[in-house]
C-alpha cells in the first residue's frame, strides 16, 4: 500500500515530530542539542519555515512551524536529518540509520488551536517527569515565549503576538498559559492528528482544508469531500 501523501498548505502552521529509530535516543550531550538547534536555525531559513516552538527530548524532536512553501518542511527535515546524522555517526563512530523512517506532521488551525501546540510541545519534559516546570528543561523554547530570552532561531507566530501589545504584557500572558496542564482530551487530540497525518482543528476547518486538498484530513473518514465553491485562499484558514 503506497504511503499515504502528507498534508501540506503554504501559510499553515504544522506541528512536526521525528522520533529515534525503535524510539532510540537521538541525542547524548549538550553539543548534540546544540549543534541540532543550529542547523535548524541555518535550515529552517533557507527553507523558509518561520518556527514558532519546539522541544528537543532524548528520543524524539516536535518542531511548530510555518512554511512558505508547499515543499518547505520536506526540504528542512530531509537535510536537518542527513547533517545530524552525518555528525552523529562521525562524533560517536557508529553507523546506520538514526531516525525512525518519515517525519510525522499535522496542519494546526491558527485561532485556538496554535497556542494549544505551543503549550503540548513545551510542556513534553513535564508530561515525562523530566522537570517540574517547563522552564527547567534547557532544550525547549520556553524560556524564549515565556520569558523573552533572545532567540536567533525562533519567528513568533501572530497568535502569539495577539496575546498582548507590549513585550511585558505578552510574556505574562504565555506564562499564564501554564498554570495548569492540558486536558487530557486535548492531549489526546494533539497526538491522534500529530501521528496520524491529519489536521488539527474544529470541524469547519477540517472541512474547508479537505475540500481544498481534495483527500480525508481526519480519520474515520473516506472518499473525496464535496465540492465547495466557497474555498478559502492558501494564506489563511483562520475559523
Amino acid at each position: 500500500m503506497p504511503r499515504r501523501a502528507r498534508l501540506r498548505l503554504p501559510g499553515l502552521p504544522l506541528h512536526v515530530i521525528q522520533r529515534g529509530n525503535n524510539r532510540s535516543a537521538c541525542f547524548f550531550a549538550d553539543e548534540d542539542y546544540s549543534l541540532y538547534l543550529h542547523h535548524l536555525k541555518e535550515l529552517s531559513r533557507k527553507f523558509r519555515c518561520a518556527v514558532h516552538a519546539y522541544v528537543l527530548m532524548t528520543n524524539h524532536v516536535h518542531l511548530l512551524l510555518t512554511p512558505v512553501r508547499q515543499d518547505g518542511p520536506s526540504l528542512l527535515m530531509k537535510h536537518l536529518g542527513q547533517r545530524y546524522v552525518q555528525y552523529i555517526n562521525k562524533t560517536y563512530r557508529r553507523s546506520g540509520t538514526l531516525w525512525e523512517g518519515r517525519f510525522r506532521s499535522s496542519i494546526v488551525q491558527e485561532q485556538g488551536y496554535l497556542l494549544r501546540c505551543y503549550r503540548y510541545i513545551e510542556l513534553n519534559p513535564v508530561r515525562a517527569g523530566m522537570v517540574k516546570h517547563p522552564r527547567d528543561y534547557r532544550w525547549s523554547s520556553y524560556r524564549a515565549n515565556a520569558e523573552g530570552k533572545p532567540s536567533r532561531l525562533l519567528r513568533p507566530h501572530e497568535e502569539y503576538l495577539a496575546l498582548g501589545r507590549q513585550d511585558s504584557e505578552r510574556l505574562a500572558a504565555y506564562q499564564a498559559l501554564f498554570r495548569s496542564e492540558l486536558d487530557p482530551k486535548e492531549v489526546e487530540e494533539i497526538r491522534t492528528a500529530v501521528n496520524g497525518g491529519f489536521a488539527l482543528g474544529n470541524a469547519r476547518f477540517k472541512a474547508e482544508v479537505a475540500a481544498m486538498l481534495g483527500r480525508r484530513v481526519e480519520p474515520g473518514l473516506s472518499g473525496r469531500p464535496k465540492n465547495n465553491s466557497k474555498r478559502p485562499t492558501e494564506a489563511r484558514l483562520g475559523l
